[in-house]
């Protein structure tokens, strides 16, 4: 099956990153290479931009979009929560730049001119049967956007307790039913092994009373969202490294993220907020004495949202929000 990915919000992101011809760029889940051709195609005057996609299909379709811009794009197999890594060996291996000391220790800040995080699965992702992302058809259950990780949906089903599926389906899917899920999860388990999403469809279906089914589209969609979320640990790594991200910028530099779901907005939105004004001092307080300083400001004060032509074309943009940072 061809690794087929549709960017979303292409042109507001290449607008928002405001991309420097010299600059260093790094597309944290490349994908595709949709956004990453793009940025590489303004790269003009020794300026780089590295991929990072912790799925080996996606940079390997990526690489031969990419390969017309060879010379400037360095493409990396890992979780964009290890960023500081890439950046660390690119700066070593070249002039590009100088790596900073901090503290004794090897320090990535101020050093990138923008970074993009595209937070959404890729339509091959979702249409290939064979990596158990879909309830839409029976294949192994599976979910790992890193194929070479040992740990997978199946182990989440198949061996974690009733209570921490019940958070997991109640905090990352938001899902009413959860209890019930997890409770019938379990049950069926202790008969045989839960090895296919078509068997852990029935059993969601099974848990939500029908006039819950009548509304809000397929029943399945919460649970699979909140196991892959789970799987991949992707609000985990998400909430981890924003503020990471931000120190590496230097000034002027901005970052660029979409979300397709409310949960990562929220970390997104909190955290720029949080990075904007950091100051913990109670409000009667007349002047700061927490000495925390704000690191830039937010671009998007709402977030920016798919047009009409956009929608009509890429039904799976209708929930991307993409939201700016730009560092001071």
């Amino acid at each position: 099956m061809e690794f087929k990915h549709t960017s979303v919000l292409l042109q507001e992101c290449i607008d928002g990153l405001n991309i420097r011809p010299d600059g260093l760029y790094i597309d944290g889940t490349l994908g595709g290479g949709g956004h990453s051709f793009e940025i590489a195609k303004r790269l003009t005057q020794g300026g780089v931009l590295i991929g990072i996609d912790q799925d080996e299909e996606a940079l390997s379709a990526a690489g031969e979009r990419l390969f017309v811009y060879s010379d400037r794009v360095r493409l990396v197999h890992d979780n964009y929560e290890n960023m500081e890594n890439a950046v660390r060996s690119f700066l070593e291996e070249t002039a590009f730049s100088v790596v900073q000391r901090e503290e004794g220790q090897d320090k990535i800040s101020g050093t990138v001119d923008g970074i993009l995080l595209d937070l959404g699965v890729s339509s091959y992702q979702l249409d290939n049967p064979e990596r158990g992302f879909s309830y839409r058809t029976d294949a192994p259950l599976d979910m790992r956007m890193d194929r070479t990780a040992d740990f997978s949906a199946r182990d989440i089903v198949n061996t974690y307790s009733a209570q921490e599926l019940t958070r997991i389906l109640r905090d990352y899917g938001e899902e009413k039913c959860a209890a019930k899920i997890a409770a019938n999860i379990v049950k069926e388990r202790e008969i045989a092994p839960i090895e296919t999403t078509g068997r852990l469809a029935q059993i969601v279906e099974r848990s939500i009373p029908m006039k819950m089914r009548e509304r809000g589209g397929n029943p399945c969609k919460r649970t699979f969202q909140a196991v892959r979320i789970a799987c991949n640990r992707e609000l985990e790594v998400l909430e981890d490294t924003l503020d990471t991200m931000i120190d590496m910028l230097k000034p002027g530099g901005r970052l660029c993220i979409i979300t397709f779901h409310s949960l990562e907005d929220r970390i997104v939105k909190n955290a720029f907020r949080r990075n904007e004004k950091p100051c913990i001092c109670p409000p009667e307080f007349p002047v700061c004495v927490c000495g925390r300083v704000s690191k830039g400001r937010v671009i998007t004060r709402k977030p920016i949202l798919p047009g009409k032509e956009e929608l009509a074309q890429n039904r799976r943009s209708a929930s991307a929000k993409l939201r700016i940072f730009e560092k001071q």
